[in-house]
């Protein structure tokens, strides 16, 4: 008797698109993989009604919920909406609690309101921020990647990354994270699998690990 194909669908990090995952390959005999692109937020929109449009993408019961980043955050939210095999976050957070000091010093002054979303729209200027050559090379990798650049959705995206709300984090939720993250640093970071060296973008650069270790969480096998 033939195994039951699982339906995994992943959500990509703040404005990218699906190209993020293009080096991510699951067997095509286990596992039918789909991706949930982005949508465009309504005026003054809560993080809990968008969650319910972008859950609206999964057809399937029992299907695997994967986010990146803020897509972490979304896909946990999305999972109220739905009944899953799994849920797993990259390189992100699971509460409010995990985040880094500087998005809750942004929140409690209101800071992330400043953030000039033009200027994250155009990649050239963006670069020109960077610390660096590795902090350079690692933006710019990431911002081609960068495919939603509606400048509503940005400003509510780092809104509701900034301000999340979660105040428990959910013990069901598999977390991966490297312990070279500069985004959400390690240290405030608890209960994940741990990939040393990875950075915020692992899910880039660090591809081969995923797809070794991605069929094996999903299935409950060792690692």
């Amino acid at each position: 008797m033939s195994q039951q194909i699982i339906h995994v669908y992943f959500v990509p990090g703040l404005a990218a698109g699906k190209e993020i995952f293009e080096n991510i390959k699951l067997p095509e005999e286990l596992f039918k993989v789909h991706f949930v692109e982005w949508k465009i937020p309504e005026r003054k929109e809560s993080i809990e009604n968008y969650a319910q449009r972008m859950a609206s993408e999964v057809k399937e019961e029992n299907a695997v919920l994967i986010g990146v980043s803020f897509g972490g955050v979304m896909v946990q939210e999305m999972s109220a909406f739905l009944n899953l095999r799994k849920l797993i976050v990259i390189s992100s957070v699971k509460s409010k609690h995990e985040l880094p000091v500087r998005m809750i010093l942004a929140r409690k002054t209101l800071a992330y309101k400043l953030v000039p979303t033009k200027m994250i729209l155009s990649a050239d200027d963006l670069s020109k921020f960077a610390i660096g050559k590795k902090t350079k090379k690692r933006l710019q990798l990431y911002q081609q990647f960068l495919s939603v650049r509606n400048e509503n959705y940005l400003d509510w995206a780092i809104e509701n990354m900034t301000c999340w709300n979660r105040e428990q984090a959910d013990e069901q939720v598999i977390h991966i994270h490297g312990d070279k993250d500069f985004v959400f640093p390690i240290d405030k970071i608890k209960n994940c699998i741990v990939i040393e060296g990875g950075t915020h973008i692992m899910i880039l650069n660090r591809f081969k690990w995923f797809n070794k270790n991605l069929p094996k969480i999903i299935l409950d096998e060792p690692l």
